[in-house]
């Protein structure tokens, strides 16, 4: 059994795990019915979106597939599954008339849960399309072929370590508005990747893009108010 098989199903397990944690901590303003209901609709929006954008990733292989529900089930990618949770969780929220934010409960425990997938990303090497075009930096690995490579899991695993320092930390320096943590993870995670990308290999259209680049791009075209005008996101320093 492939390693990132486990270690993706631990990391959802211990993140929801997690979750619950956090939540019988930190309390919730969401009441419990409409946090089951967004929890569904995050569920199934994670789980189309990350299958459709995964099947995007290699246009002219979807197309010239045989069995097209089958490649879809066959790939899958976590800028998918984020940005399909987001619109799942929204749709659900304007269809209950919830007007909360809920995910800022959810970042720590999705870094969490990346970060173990992430390590059996790396344990596949180049048996997985989860490794990095070859490299002459001192810190090319061999991840089973003949090319030393950018370790680009190993390299998400401490971006999403710091990310989640950096976010203890403004938590603590600031009172955010509501959602405003979330909004944080996805703008910074949503760069990253689109950054990362440039160092791995795949299908790239004329233009230079990757599908999950454009998809990135499209994300943060999304929180465009909040990148413009991020003081919008604190409500006041804790120690003003």
């Amino acid at each position: 059994m492939p390693l990132h098989a486990v270690t993706e199903t631990l990391g959802m397990f211990i993140g929801f795990r997690y979750f619950l944690y956090l939540r019988r901590k930190q309390g919730d303003t969401v009441p419990q019915g409409n946090r089951i209901w967004a929890i569904i609709g995050a569920i199934f929006g994670a789980l189309f979106g990350s299958r459709i954008l995964g099947a995007l990733e290699n246009p002219p292989a979807l197309l010239n597939t045989d069995n097209i529900i089958f490649f879809i089930y066959q790939h899958k990618t976590i800028v998918g599954g984020l940005l399909g949770g987001l619109i799942g969780v929204e749709l659900t929220k304007k269809m209950i008339g919830e007007k909360h934010s809920t995910g800022d409960l959810f970042v720590y425990p999705l870094i969490l849960a990346i970060i173990i997938g992430r390590i059996g990303c790396f344990s596949m090497g180049v048996y997985e399309e989860t490794y990095g075009i070859p490299t002459t930096l001192p810190w090319g690995m061999y991840l089973g072929d003949a090319y030393p490579r950018h370790p680009v899991a190993l390299y998400e695993i401490v971006f999403l370590v710091a990310l989640w320092v950096a976010l203890a930390a403004i938590s603590s320096r600031y009172r955010l508005v509501s959602g405003g943590r979330f909004k944080l993870f996805m703008i910074a995670y949503l760069l990253f990747r689109f950054l990362l990308d440039f160092i791995k290999p795949g299908f790239r259209f004329s233009f230079g893009l990757g599908s999950i680049q454009i998809a990135c791009l499209l994300g943060l075209l999304y929180y465009a108010p909040t990148i413009l005008f991020p003081k919008r996101l604190i409500q006041k320093s804790i120690y003003a």
